[in-house]
């Protein structure tokens, strides 16, 4: 017997701000007939393509140390340095950059406006292009 992940949880402060900024990074969307609205202390997006579920809920203490667990996002489309300048321009924080100019490698963690942080790695165009 085995089990599966029906959902990655992530606490935040607000449940409807941060799934929908997570909505645009990732192209998630509402499940029908369950749309998150403001004010929601759970909130609960899905992406189209593979079913997987990210569920915002909102909890009272604030973030205050690493993450244990953290996403590893990989670009669609274009480069990992093109979803960086992305992501931060619509709010990410830059947490360490772990990406090495010369070889091309590497991975740049980012906060999300709670300061969750996450990874973005190269594409798949770029690891075969490697």
């Amino acid at each position: 017997m085995t089990s599966f992940v029906a959902h990655t949880t992530v606490d935040c402060r607000d449940a409807y701000a941060l799934s929908e900024w997570w909505k645009q990074v990732l192209g998630y969307v509402d499940l029908d007939g369950d749309p998150n609205a403001p004010g929601h202390e759970e909130c609960l997006v899905l992406d189209p393509d593979t079913g997987h579920r990210l569920l915002f809920v909102e909890v009272p203490e604030p973030k205050s140390v690493k993450n244990r667990l953290h996403l590893d996002l990989r670009p669609r489309e274009g480069t990992r340095d093109q979803e960086v300048e992305r992501l931060l321009g619509i709010g990410a924080t830059l947490v360490a950059d772990r990406r090495e100019p010369a070889t091309g490698l590497g991975w740049a963690i980012l906060g999300d406006p709670e300061g969750n942080e996450f990874c973005v790695l190269r594409s798949e165009a770029e690891l075969a292009d490697a």
